[in-house]
Parts: C-alpha cells; sequence; structure tokens
C-alpha cells in the first residue's frame, strides 16, 4: 500500500499520494476526491475511511403526539444505551487521521425529558479540539434556544427530520437563524410516506420558516429493526422520478442519501445536466469511504448491517471492538478479511448499478 502525507491546519486536511488525494474544508465542508490525475476517481480509500457514522444514543422516546417512528431501522425505544465520553474517547483515538467528519445518532437531545446522551456536548467538543466536525441529525423536539446556540456553535452541519412539521420547522429557523448554512431536512420516502413528501417539498418551496434552508435530503426505507416485515414499502423509481421531478418544477435545492444513489442516477439520466449532477452523486460507500460504529464501540460497515449476514459480504452478526487498545486500524479494521468481503461487494454494486448489496430500497 502506497504511504499518504496528510497536511493539516485548522481550516483544512489534505490527503496526499500517487493514488489516492482529498481536500477538505472544515469551515464550509467542502470536499473534493481523486487519484492519480484529477480525473481519476479512486475506487476506495485505502488509508481509512474519510467519514465515520457514530451511533452515542440509542434513547429514542420520538415526537410528542407522534412517537417513536414505527420504520425506525434502530428500533430505537426510551430505554436505549449511551456511549460514554471515555468510550468515545477511546473509540475517536484508534481512527485513523484521514476521517474529516463524524455523523453523529443520538436519539433524543441531552434536555430531552425522558434523558439523552449526557455527555453529547463534551463528545462534540473532543472531535472540535482534535479538527473533527460533528454532524448531527435531530427531530426538532428540545431544539430550545440554548440547544440551538450550541448546536450552531459545535456542529459543521445539523439536519432535522420532519415527523411534526411544525416542531422541525421551528427547530430549523432557530439554526439558521444563529447562521447555520448546513441545515438540511431529512425525509424518509417510501410508498406510505410519498404524499407527504410532496407536502414537504412545497412547504421548502413557500414556508418562509425554511427559506435558509440548505436542502432536502430524501432518505429511502431500510428493512431493517422496526422497518422490517411492516407495512412499510420501498418506493419505486417512478415515484421517485416524479419527486425528483416535483422538487425542481419546485426549484428547491434536493439531495439523497448514499442508498438512494442509483435510483437518482436514473431520475436525472435524462436531464441536460445530468454529467455535471453526476459528478456529486456517491453510491453506497460503506467500508470504501465510510463506516458505522454502535454504542458500544463495535464497527461494522453501515448502521443498516448491525447484527446482519450478507451473503458473500461476510457475517456481520457480530462486529469488531473499536475500544481495544494497541488497535492497528489499518490491519484489523479496514483490511480485514471481513471488510474486504463487503468491500469487494460493494464496489461490484456501484459498478453493475445496483443500490444495496443486502436490501431491496
Amino acid at each position: 500500500m502506497t504511504k499518504a502525507v496528510i497536511l493539516e491546519n485548522k481550516d483544512t486536511k489534505r490527503v496526499v499520494s500517487p493514488t489516492y488525494n482529498y481536500i477538505f474544508n472544515k469551515n464550509t465542508g467542502f470536499f473534493a476526491r481523486w487519484g492519480k490525475t484529477k480525473e481519476d476517481d479512486p475506487t476506495f480509500s485505502p488509508f481509512g475511511p474519510e467519514i465515520a457514522d457514530i451511533e452515542i444514543s440509542t434513547v429514542c422516546s420520538g415526537v410528542d403526539g407522534v412517537g417513536v417512528c414505527k420504520f425506525c431501522y434502530k428500533s430505537n425505544t426510551p430505554k436505549g444505551d449511551n456511549m460514554s465520553i471515555d468510550t468515545f474517547k477511546k473509540v475517536f483515538n484508534n481512527l485513523p487521521r484521514t476521517v474529516t467528519q463524524i455523523a453523529f445518532g443520538i436519539g433524543n437531545l441531552p434536555n430531552h425529558v425522558h434523558g439523552g446522551n449526557p455527555d453529547m456536548w463534551a463528545i462534540f467538543d473532543y472531535c472540535n479540539d482534535n479538527g473533527v466536525k460533528p454532524n448531527v441529525t435531530v427531530n426538532g423536539q428540545g431544539v430550545d434556544d440554548e440547544t440551538a446556540d450550541r448546536l450552531s456553535k459545535t456542529c459543521g452541519g445539523v439536519a432535522v427530520s420532519v415527523y411534526d412539521k411544525d416542531i422541525s420547522y421551528d427547530a430549523i429557523k432557530k439554526l439558521t437563524d444563529r447562521g447555520m448554512e448546513n441545515v438540511n431536512i431529512h425525509f424518509m420516502i417510501c410508498e406510505q410516506t410519498f404524499d407527504k413528501a410532496k407536502e414537504v417539498i412545497n412547504d421548502v418551496a413557500t414556508d418562509e420558516r425554511l427559506k435558509n434552508l440548505h436542502a432536502l435530503v430524501l432518505l429511502s426505507l431500510k428493512p431493517h429493526g422496526r422497518g422490517k416485515n411492516t407495512y412499510y414499502t420501498h418506493l419505486p423509481q417512478d415515484k421517485f422520478n416524479e419527486l425528483v421531478d416535483y422538487s425542481l418544477e419546485k426549484k428547491i435545492p434536493i439531495g439523497f442519501d448514499s442508498c438512494s444513489a442509483i435510483k437518482s442516477m436514473y431520475a436525472f439520466e435524462n436531464k441536460p445536466n445530468y454529467d455535471q449532477i453526476l459528478q456529486s452523486i456517491e453510491p453506497c460507500e460503506s467500508t470504501l469511504f465510510s463506516m458505522y460504529i454502535n454504542t458500544d464501540g463495535i464497527y461494522f460497515p453501515c448502521s443498516f448491517m448491525e447484527g446482519e449476514d450478507v451473503e458473500n459480504g461476510g457475517d456481520w452478526t457480530s462486529g469488531i471492538d473499536l475500544t481495544k487498545d494497541n488497535l492497528d486500524f489499518l490491519k484489523d479494521v479496514w483490511y480485514n478479511e471481513k471488510t474486504r468481503d463487503f468491500r469487494h461487494k460493494c464496489i461490484t454494486c456501484r459498478e453493475t448499478k445496483i443500490s444495496c448489496s443486502h436490501y431491496t430500497i
């Protein structure tokens, strides 16, 4: 494996090598990756992940009047678990310096009446003190003025899931009023939420509270946890295309999770600026450029693979412990046989335009 040089200051991080390079702006979130030439797109990062998805709490009470999500892929409840700051430090200090951002799963905010992770702010501060930007998804519940102040000062970006529209839209306004530029809506799309998705698209175009929203991000249903064997069913391509076309008609900014990347490619393939759009679409990146860690500090390819056995892609009914002393991340994790098996499966899916190696998306 070719060696890399990592250059970093308070504003930027760069990885430089003959075959894999990136530049990341810590202030704006701008990220660009290239290989031997600027036109070359590396298949995966040989030096470790660029992004870590870390669950620091599975304590979730949902939203008042709505309750917990029936499609929650984590099956979170008010009796979940929290990752301590000590466990987080062990995990963080075992990660390679290639990590630019951490996307946190938090369940309830710490100020929630039913509790959340009391170490959340300390964890966010530790990230910032060590040159990694925290990002977080909230449901809007508990985003009061004090919480909005702290989120805007510590996070590079905040996503707000929409279950109760007023709670979510009010939270978005609080955050954007504080100058946050990277505030997104996260909305799960499936057959049963299709009509509401169109409502949200229209709201982004018309609701004054959302005028400074960065983008509406559409997330595809994952049949995992409570989302498995329920009445929720994945959105077919024609309806996915309809949501994209409606967003373009309303002239609102939209994005997608990487699980929806292949569907978005098909949705845009006949648009006049398809080649330009394609440059910003990243299909499944698990074990290629990203990774997931649960509240116990255990690594899995992504948050939807925890507890799954992937045919020819590794047995992920158990993961890899990142809290161990003297862990060699590249040897023990990134080039572990299970990771390499999943990576091969993931690369094959990208090449054949299949959304996921395990689920129907």
